[in-house]
């Protein structure tokens, strides 16, 4: 297994980007269900010869080979072939409208094929194959954003390290509303542009973001790790956690791999007929 991540630093994509990822592996492993990471991206699948099929809620999908993924607030099921090759980018949520013109809350809990959006995506894909390593596909990308380059406002920056960021204390409607200088009102509707929910959605959703981050790398307590996700109870925290990942917070401990909301399993479980 090959796993490659990087955080841009240097302008203008560091505005729009916050990581590149590539993943090349094989294995043995039927099925893998990844939880909600909070996170929108673009994946390129080059794996050869290959429609891998997707459970998303009660949508049932044959990945395209580059598509996108909003916020998700249920689990993917993926049906593995043995050999896999991702090449992949998590955006700033504001960057999206910017280069596709859809605000990024449309690809909620959805994977849309990208080529129908945007025609010249086909010749991106056969670009970014043919580059040799992941850095080179990274400059390739990097190249192409550009591009679409808009300069973010200071509240755009803030919308970003909020929705971006999921190990942090997670402030309440008020406090939101006061750092982003937005009316309830207003940011209900930006809130749910960019992310497809409503504001008490959003930061219950976070705190179940900032729940799996302490289970993943902490040696913290199922109860220490509630409060610390500043759920009132254990009860409130088993409930919405299993919510969000269709599985408790103990499951997760028990069966958690290497990378971060990821779970491999050698049975096929999952039914992806259309």
């Amino acid at each position: 297994m090959e796993n490659n991540f990087f955080i841009p630093i240097t302008l203008p994509v560091k505005t729009m980007v916050h990581s590149f990822w590539q993943t090349e592996r094989a294995t043995n492993f039927k099925t893998e269900t990844i939880i909600p990471q909070g996170v929108v991206e673009i994946i390129f699948n080059f794996t050869d010869n290959e429609k891998i099929e997707a459970q998303l809620g009660s949508k049932n999908y044959k990945l395209a080979k580059c598509f996108i993924n909003g916020f998700n607030t249920l689990p993917v099921n993926l049906h593995l072939p043995q050999k896999q090759n991702f090449f992949g980018v998590r955006f700033h949520p504001v960057a999206i409208k910017n280069i596709f013109g859809i605000p990024p809350g449309e690809f909620a809990n959805l994977t849309v094929d990208l080529t129908l959006i945007d025609a010249s995506i086909n010749s991106l894909w056969y670009q970014l194959y043919e580059q040799k390593t992941f850095v080179q596909r990274v400059a390739r990308l990097s190249a192409w954003l550009q591009k679409f380059y808009v300069q973010q406002t200071e509240r755009d920056e803030l919308l970003n390290q909020f929705l971006s960021t999921t190990n942090y204390r997670v402030p309440s409607v008020a406090q939101l509303s006061k750092t982003l200088c937005y009316s309830g009102r207003h940011l209900i509707r930006k809130l749910y542009s960019l992310t497809g929910m409503n504001t008490e959605e959003l930061l219950l959703y976070k705190k179940f973001l900032l729940s799996v981050h302490l289970i993943h790398y902490s040696d913290m307590s199922l109860t220490q790790i509630a409060y610390s996700s500043q759920f009132a109870d254990q009860s409130h925290f088993i409930k919405t956690f299993k919510q969000f990942a269709q599985i408790t917070p103990g499951e997760y401990r028990n069966f958690k791999t290497q990378l971060e909301g990821h779970l491999l399993k050698m049975s096929v479980k999952y039914n992806f007929k259309n």
